[in-house]
């Protein structure tokens, strides 16, 4: 079956259906005796573990040929399904990648949210930065097709909006952290230098991702060490003298 009609036969199942092939309709329907409550429950468990199969086959895919170039005959072969297996959870790519990437933009909130915290305003600026970019920079060489499928012209419009969204509310935490770092710096200010971080962490991290081992290691200490640089006379500047002894 060629790319072009298995595309087209997305009726074979819905996003997220856990129908399995080896569970006839006659066990689902049977509900009234206790194998009967047992066989749905037995093909939901088994439902979701395909659709983990499919989605992590497709994480691979996309890393290894960007999203536009994939395809769903190319997922199936990398799951070790067929494509009619496949369709039986997905009706096409569009679908697999949002799903996907709702999942990943979900995990990526939780550890953003607990990578930015109030509480690091407490930790002197090096410190800081381990205790914010560690987690954030793991999480992105752990899941490359975060990267993959959060940018790019051709990715589904609701993966796109969602992390605009989520972009925003990062912002908000970096600005809320800034400003404690600099309560006398205005508002806008703020903004720029919130701004500048984001550019400068998403530069660091093309970088990062692009190398291995002990290379990748040597340019996350560069990211950090670049942003203590900029960050550093702003906060020294901002932090008053300490007053000196005896009055003098």
């Amino acid at each position: 079956m060629s790319e072009a009609r298995t595309e087209g036969t997305g009726g074979a199942g819905a996003t997220g259906a856990t129908r399995d092939p080896g569970v006839t309709e006659g066990a689902a329907a049977t509900t009234g005796t206790a194998a009967g409550t047992a066989r749905p429950r037995r093909r939901q468990a088994r439902g979701e573990a395909r659709i983990a199969q499919l989605l992590k086959a497709a994480s691979r895919v996309f890393c290894t040929s960007g999203y536009t170039a994939a395809s769903t005959n190319a997922i199936a072969r990398e799951a070790g399904v067929s494509p009619g297996t496949l369709y039986q959870f997905f009706p096409n790519k569009e679908a697999i990648a949002v799903e996907l990437g709702d999942q990943l933009l979900s995990r990526w909130r939780e550890t953003y949210g607990a990578a930015l915290l109030p509480n690091h305003l407490e930790l002197p600026l090096d410190r800081m930065l381990d205790a914010t970019l560690d987690p954030l920079i793991e999480f992105n060489c752990e899941n490359p097709a975060f990267t993959v499928l959060m940018h790019g012209s051709e990715i589904p419009g609701t993966i796109t909006q969602d992390h605009d969204a989520v972009h925003t509310t990062m912002l908000n935490r970096v600005e809320t952290i800034l400003t404690g770092y600099l309560p006398s710096a205005p508002p806008a200010e703020i903004t720029r230098v919130a701004t500048m971080i984001f550019i400068l962490f998403k530069a660091g991290l093309d970088v990062i991702m692009a190398h291995e081992g002990m290379e990748r290691e040597a340019y996350i200490k560069e990211l950090k060490t670049v942003l203590f640089r900029y960050l550093e006379p702003m906060v020294c500047a901002a932090t008053p003298l300490p007053a000196p002894p005896n009055g003098r």
